[in-house]
């Protein structure tokens, strides 16, 4: 009766964009909110110079003063050209909150020292100095307003809002398919823990992700599953994820190239000439091209004049070598990896994504048609030799940096176009597709509270204190079990509207009849054109 009851309401979100989107967007902002909230401050990769980047784009300073910091990574000695600004004391501050628990996950945040707010400005470097200043305007803003650990709350409450607003975007998109049910698990699966901590913290990857969910999400379906009524949306979504995409980095036209690629590779008959026909396709396009100008302008004109010591035996083919063996270390940090890479989630939650990804693709492949074979085993091997390529080319000036999050942009769209394929390809009748939703959906919420718990240990009483919090050194605002049960519930809520999702009601699709019906015989039009009548 409670099945019967969610799967009606369901129904009736799915019929209105606008709701659905509001009601994605809340599940997906408690997500990430609640790593927000519930992290430590400074306790994710980088994010100290984020937040301080931030700021000082809020505060109008795009760019500073080059100084050279020497720094260690990985063993490897370098002076890192950071970007001097003028901020408040606690920023500098800020920079050295987490030395006492960063690489030692027995050690809880307990022993970071508080961070008090005093007045006045002081010189603080920041090796984000360089990157475009898009991102840290739209997160840097309200530290003009609140100042002191609450401002960098806030920033990260921004960026989780940013990120979230994409995602769900991509979750409408995956609804407006026939048959929604495996697309929505498509975008479910490619929304990794990972990928939700990258969301709730100050970081690029956050957004670059949540973009190449929405830019893989919209740009399928436009071309496998055409709709005259539907186009100018998916236009916009698929516009408004690539300008994202292309503006965080310079790695996102690579990034965006290579969903619109496998996408085209996909296209059904004609499907590509009806959206070359619309003028939001060449509004969207030349926006596109104009931000992917100002983002290389500005890469190069920023370049990195950073001097790494690195070893002399550090050779491209070495680097290569060490990528392809560090492939299964890859692969857990794209499912969760947490802290400054130092907080593992449970086995449990690395065996279950991986094994949803797997059936999804074996399930593809089973029925895949020739060039659906090609695009399956492309995105395969561009997961695997994108790093090889990266890492074998930026070795000798920036010795072995490259970590699993940052193809996330790229990997998302493995389980969203192998759901795209399941539910093309996939003979429905007498397959149990409802039982592979449901324990895909439940499996995957359950083992996602399993890492979010695992990463609250980890903070709140080190790897080695007890699995039931208890005492707690650290603890977030309102204390860790409310934020456990926040997260539960969401991730929990998301996994059920996958579960019973209905499998035949045409979603998003105007009414018969109405203002929309005038649409009916354009699309009956290119229904025959592409062979669907």
């Amino acid at each position: 009766m409670m099945i019967t009851a969610v799967k009606g309401l369901a129904d009736r979100l799915v019929a209105s964009p606008r709701r659905l989107w509001a009601v994605a967007f809340a599940i997906l902002f408690a997500l990430s909110a609640s790593w927000s909230l519930a992290t430590p401050t400074g306790a994710s990769p980088d994010e100290h110079a984020h937040l301080i980047r931030a700021a000082a784009v809020a505060r109008g300073q795009l760019e500073g003063r080059e100084v050279m910091v020497p720094h260690m990574v990985a063993s490897i000695e370098g002076r890192f050209a950071e970007s001097g600004v003028e901020l408040p004391p606690i920023y500098q501050a800020l920079k050295d909150v987490n030395a006492c628990y960063v690489g030692q996950p027995q050690q809880s945040a307990s022993c970071a020292p508080v961070l008090k707010d005093t007045p006045g400005t002081t010189l603080v470097t920041t090796a984000a100095g360089r990157y475009h200043p898009a991102y840290y305007f739209a997160v840097g803003w309200p530290s003009l307003f609140v100042h002191g650990e609450a401002a960098f709350s806030l920033m990260r409450l921004m960026s989780a809002l940013i990120c979230s607003a994409l995602v769900a975007s991509a979750v409408v998109s995956a609804a407006e398919w026939r048959r929604r049910s495996f697309t929505l698990l498509g975008v479910t699966t490619a929304a990794t823990p990972m990928a939700l901590f990258m969301f709730g913290v100050v970081n690029p990857s956050g957004p670059e992700i949540a973009a190449g969910i929405l830019v893989w999400s919209a740009g399928l379906p436009m071309l496998m599953s055409p709709d005259p009524y539907l186009l100018n949306r998916r236009l916009a979504r698929l516009g408004v994820g690539a300008l994202v995409l292309i503006d965080i980095r310079p790695l996102g036209l690579i990034w965006f190239g290579g969903a619109l690629f496998f996408a085209l590779l996909l296209a059904k008959k004609g499907a590509v000439r009806a959206v070359a026909r619309r003028r939001s396709t060449w509004f969207w396009g030349a926006a596109a091209v104009v931000a992917a100008g100002s983002a290389l302008l500005w890469a190069s004109s920023h370049p990195d004049n950073s001097v790494i010591n690195t070893p002399s035996d550090l050779t491209p083919r070495v680097a290569a070598r060490a990528t392809f063996d560090n492939g299964l270390l890859y692969m857990k940090q794209m499912v969760g990896y947490f802290g400054w890479l130092d907080a593992q989630p449970p086995a449990a939650t690395l065996l279950v994504w991986c094994s949803v990804v797997i059936a999804l693709a074996l399930l593809a492949l089973c029925y895949a048609r020739f060039r659906d074979t090609l695009a399956v085993v492309g995105v395969l091997v561009g997961i695997v030799v994108i790093p090889i390529a990266a890492q074998a080319v930026q070795a000798r000036q920036l010795g072995m940096i490259w970590q699993g999050r940052y193809l996330l942009p790229f990997a998302v769209g493995l389980p969203i176009m192998c759901a795209a394929l399941c539910h093309e390809r996939l003979p429905w009748g007498g397959f149990a597709w409802r039982r592979l939703l449901v324990l895909s959906g439940f499996s995957l919420a359950l083992v996602n509270a399993a890492a979010f718990l695992w990463a609250l240990r980890r903070n709140t009483v080190g790897t080695e204190g007890p699995l039931l919090i208890s005492p707690a050194h650290w603890s977030p605002p309102g204390g860790w079990v409310l934020w456990l049960a926040v997260y539960t519930v969401a991730a929990l809520a998301l996994g059920l509207f996958t579960a019973v999702s209905d499998n035949r009601a045409a979603a998003v699709s105007p009414p018969p009849g109405g203002p929309e019906g005038r649409a009916g015989e354009g699309r009956a039009r290119l229904a025959g054109a592409l062979g669907e009548a």
